[in-house]
């Protein structure tokens, strides 16, 4: 595709070298060199999290299975899909289904990755996966800070609280809602 700007081949940035760490831990920074078209070198600070990955999970009455916790980056308690980091290694249907289970103690009668996305400086994806027939089987199983309050929703609360910007993880609850046919 050519613009004013010239074709998408002509505007790439070139990577310069490896990546670098200049912060290694849960949110980890890394920072990479890019040649500009024009010979300009500059850094770019890149979010290194691990793949992660959003469940919508719909019970047999078609009602979707959320959860609410607190979020330090809108310092405030949020609702959200389910979900969490896809371990190395591990399937992101696997990763979703044990996130599933341990955040809100349902499982699933199927499990499907509809989507990914990244971020314009994400290192790794962002899952979106579609779970039906979630039946509340187990007891949460939660990590050491999480405090998931699961809470039941029609589809019509969850495109309520994404409309009015209360929710964190927006871009894959739409994506989510527009796979499964909910919005």
């Amino acid at each position: 595709m050519t613009s004013r700007w010239g074709s998408d081949a002509e505007r790439r940035w070139t990577a310069v070298g490896p990546d670098r760490p200049l912060h290694v831990g849960f949110q980890s920074v890394y920072a990479r060199d890019y040649r500009l078209p024009d010979g300009t070198e500059v850094m770019w600070e890149m979010d290194g999290l691990a793949a992660v990955v959003g469940v919508l999970a719909l019970t047999d009455d078609e009602q979707l299975v959320m959860v609410r916790q607190f979020r330090p980056g809108p310092d405030r308690v949020a609702m959200c899909l389910p979900g969490g980091l896809v371990d190395p290694g591990e399937d992101p249907v696997v990763a979703a289904e044990r996130e599933l289970r341990e955040e809100t103690g349902y499982t699933v009668a199927s499990c499907d990755i509809v989507a990914s996305v990244r971020g314009p400086v994400d290192l790794n994806p962002s899952y979106v996966a579609i779970a039906r027939g979630a039946r509340l089987t187990h007891p949460q199983e939660l990590d050491p800070y999480e405090d998931c309050e699961v809470v039941l929703c029609t589809p019509a609360q969850v495109r309520a609280e994404a409309r009015a910007g209360l929710m964190t993880g927006t871009e894959l609850v739409y994506l989510a809602l527009d796979h499964a046919g909910l919005l």
